[in-house]
């Protein structure tokens, strides 16, 4: 099951721009990650965005970022989730 269409990933100015099911965002790498702030032009174009969309990995530095987590999803295990 396919979790989140991601497509358009670069890099400005500090900033990763990536599209998520369509909508364009913008997020700061200091605030997402401390290595993604200070990696090389090189480190940062060299990723892999998981098949099912859940997170995107860049293997020069062993950094995985989770597409949830960047949108601030939280999952609720279902025995946690309150029923109407």
């Amino acid at each position: 099951m396919k979790k989140h269409v991601v497509d358009n990933i670069c890099f400005e100015t500090g900033s990763l721009l990536i599209r998520i099911d369509g909508e364009q965002k913008k997020f700061p790498l200091k605030a997402i990650s401390p290595l993604l702030a200070n990696a090389s032009p090189r480190e940062l174009g060299t990723f892999e965005v998981s098949p099912s969309g859940y997170g995107i990995h860049w293997p020069l530095l062993d950094e995985d970022l989770s597409i949830d987590a960047l949108l601030g999803i939280v999952d609720e295990p279902s025995w946690h989730r309150k029923s109407a």
